[in-house]
């Protein structure tokens, strides 16, 4: 599916991205076609960052953004399509937590680290670790006691397997040394009715499709994922506020491009994504939807990329996770 997200008809002070890819292509400044692919289908996050972005970035400048989703895989089909794309930068990838944990469980046709070059870090989901209302545990660190009295009888649902929520329960099992079960659900939905039919003790995901149900008090936030509070659970601890490490449990959302791609685009297109980002628009519209704007771009962007990567690695050599 291609989508023409919007086009600009008014002028622009952006030359310098405009003249290059001009000499490459042939093409005139003001017509200018950017593609982001999505490995996703429509409607999901990846896919609603890139759209929003898109609409905001052809409001200022003089080109059009196609957003293009190419599902399948779990996000490898679009991924590796990019990692073929043209090292210009009309050709960019809107990639998510997949992006980094399949190279360690099956084969893949890039390398992470290497095959695309990290433009913006541009939005997080923050995660929430949730139980019943009617549960006993008020904190994450009864929880975790029930579960070290009781080893593998507790259990938490999430996506998965394989997933940023799997990922994220594992580090916080080994951080707090206990033994709970993983119950993997095909998604969010699905492990929230399981908890809420207290099918399973506690629930790792994402915050936006739990917030209904914790307003309702019908589910309880024990702590966030993520490394700094949800403005919406003021009173929720982090994690690491809990006293159980420095765990990066967020659904993330990364701007790459091939590999190759000028330096001076890359600053280009940093400079348009980072800028669009700051908007007040934009920042309304992406946190009413349950994101996290962030906008990490440049080498603390690729920092992070290798340590995420490392974290990860680590984890899923750990816990000996497998793709199913």
């Amino acid at each position: 599916m291609q989508i023409i997200a919007y086009v600009n008809p008014r002028g622009s002070s952006d030359h310098g991205l405009m003249a290059c890819i001009a000499a490459q292509d042939g093409w005139a400044g003001s017509r200018s076609i950017f593609k982001i692919l999505v490995p996703y289908p429509p409607g999901s996050t990846p896919d609603i960052v890139a759209r929003v972005l898109s609409e905001q970035i052809g409001r200022t400048q003089s080109v059009a953004f196609v957003v293009e989703n190419r599902p399948g895989a779990a996000g490898l089909v679009g991924t590796e399509a990019a990692a073929r794309g043209a090292a210009d930068g009309t050709t960019l990838l809107l990639a998510a937590n997949p992006y980094l944990i399949d190279p360690y469980l099956r084969k893949v046709s890039y390398d992470p680290l290497t095959s695309f070059e990290p433009i913006c870090y541009l939005a997080r989901i923050p995660t929430v670790v949730t139980v019943n209302a009617a549960s006993p545990y008020h904190t994450l660190t009864e929880l975790l006691d029930a579960a070290r009295a009781r080893p593998g009888r507790l259990t938490l649902a999430g996506t998965g397997p394989a997933s940023a929520a799997q990922l994220g329960f594992e580090m916080l099992k080994r951080a707090a040394k206990v033994d709970m079960t993983f119950v993997p659900y095909p998604g969010p939905s699905q492990a929230l009715n399981a908890l809420l039919g207290e099918h399973v003790t506690s629930a790792f995901g994402a915050y936006a499709p739990a917030a209904e149900h914790i307003k309702a008090d019908k589910l309880r936030a024990l702590a966030t994922g993520s490394r700094v509070r949800i403005d919406a659970l003021p009173e929720v601890p982090t994690i690491a506020e809990a006293g159980y490490g420095d765990i990066e449990g967020d659904i993330w959302n990364w701007l790459l491009a091939p590999a190759g791609i000028p330096k001076e685009t890359v600053v280009q297109l940093s400079s348009w994504f980072s800028a669009a980002m700051q908007t007040p628009e934009v920042k309304a519209k992406l946190t009413g939807l349950g994101f996290a704007p962030v906008t990490m771009c440049g080498a603390d962007f690729a920092a992070h990329i290798r340590k995420q990567y490392e974290d990860y690695g680590r984890i899923i050599r750990e816990a000996n996770i497998k793709a199913q």
